[in-house]
């Protein structure tokens, strides 16, 4: 273990991968779950989102607690048109049951040129452009569109309290031969992962994200995070919440799962429903076309000077940017968040101590 950083310690992906994974395992998901959860999990770090990163971990172990996640499950075929799919999550891990939808998804996308997949019922899928790239895999255009069904965080625009969750946005963008456009985003103004990280570092946010209990503007994260709860707000203004919008509507109605229609003080659950469209440009008769038109129309846009000379950032850059600086130097937890990883691990009859030894790479 290395802590180059006060209240900071590194550890090695792979390394960290195990612990997580014994972690998982400890609960009872079979190894190959167990391996999925973790990878995915590692990877949301290692990309540069801690807030879908191993700190969720703690909180997939109280659901496992409550009886809101269910180990081993997989997903379930509702209604099967070829190239429409819908599909149960049956409360079973994101991680797994996020994978087989897209894997059914993209074999109907193939055959068929397009595919829609409505899943619901999935527990937290994590970091949405896992599934883009996934379907990019593949060289398939994919656009998610993403319910959180929790305690409510994010305040409707013009609204003083919360009543979304956070309702991810997510597009996937092939471009043969080269990187892809992956555009991941929350349409609140931040990930409230990220108000859980700013929570634990000791850290304030930037003005203009969150409200307080009372509809007060407020840097401090305790509002998002602890009671008396606040409310994060979407990006944009209206327009954020426009998206939020869609996406509680095609995530959670059209799916046939739930809204987010949680009271405070309601069931520590997490699920998801995401309303996917996955396209196979060759099967549309394109592929040559757009390669070509989208290469041409990025070398131009490139070329637009910026303030500094770095250059424009494509959607996706910075995620394989922070994946290579995590391999050189390996990834930063804060001590709060390793802490509650260890406690995780604690409640399920795993120590702190072989915790940490596999996170170090000791056992």
């Amino acid at each position: 273990m290395n802590a180059p950083a006060e209240g900071t310690v590194v550890w090695q992906s792979q390394h960290l991968t195990r612990a997580v994974r014994a972690v998982v395992e400890a609960g009872g998901s079979a190894p190959r779950e167990a391996q999925l959860v973790a990878e995915n999990l590692v990877l949301a770090n290692a990309s540069g989102h801690d807030s879908h990163g191993v700190g969720m971990l703690s909180r997939y172990v109280h659901s496992l607690q409550d009886g809101t996640l269910h180990v081993n499950q997989h997903v379930q075929i509702q209604v099967d048109t070829g190239s429409l799919l819908r599909l149960d999550g049956a409360s079973g891990y994101g991680q797994v049951v996020g994978r087989e939808a897209m894997e059914l998804g993209i074999e109907r996308a193939r055959r068929h040129g397009v595919c829609v997949v409505a899943l619901a019922n999935a527990h937290h899928l994590g970091r949405i452009g896992h599934w883009a790239e996934q379907c990019l895999e593949h060289g398939l255009v994919s656009l998610h569109f993403v319910n959180v069904v929790t305690r409510p965080i994010v305040a409707p625009y013009g609204g003083l309290d919360a009543r979304f969750g956070t309702n991810p946005v997510c597009i996937g963008i092939p471009r043969p031969g080269q990187e892809p456009v992956l555009l991941d985003f929350a349409t609140s103004r931040i990930a409230q992962g990220k108000a859980r990280v700013a929570y634990n570092r000791g850290q304030q946010l930037a003005p203009g994200n969150l409200i307080d209990d009372r509809g007060q503007p407020t840097t401090d994260p305790k509002y998002a995070v602890t009671p008396p709860y606040g409310a994060l707000l979407p990006f944009g203004e209206y327009k954020g919440f426009g998206l939020s919008l869609v996406a509680e509507l095609l995530g959670g109605a059209l799916t046939g799962g739930s809204t987010c229609r949680q009271p405070a003080g309601g069931p520590r659950r997490i699920l998801n429903g995401m309303f996917s469209v996955l396209v196979d440009p060759a099967q549309l008769g394109t592929a040559q076309h757009f390669a070509a038109e989208a290469e041409a129309y990025i070398a131009w846009l490139r070329q637009s000077p910026s303030p500094d000379g770095s250059g424009i950032t494509l959607a996706g850059e910075p995620e394989r940017a922070a994946r290579r600086r995590a391999a050189e130097q390996g990834l930063q937890i804060d001590v709060a968040t390793w802490r509650e990883l260890q406690e995780a691990g604690e409640a399920l009859g795993l120590p702190a101590a072989q915790l940490e030894q596999l996170a170090a790479g000791r056992a």
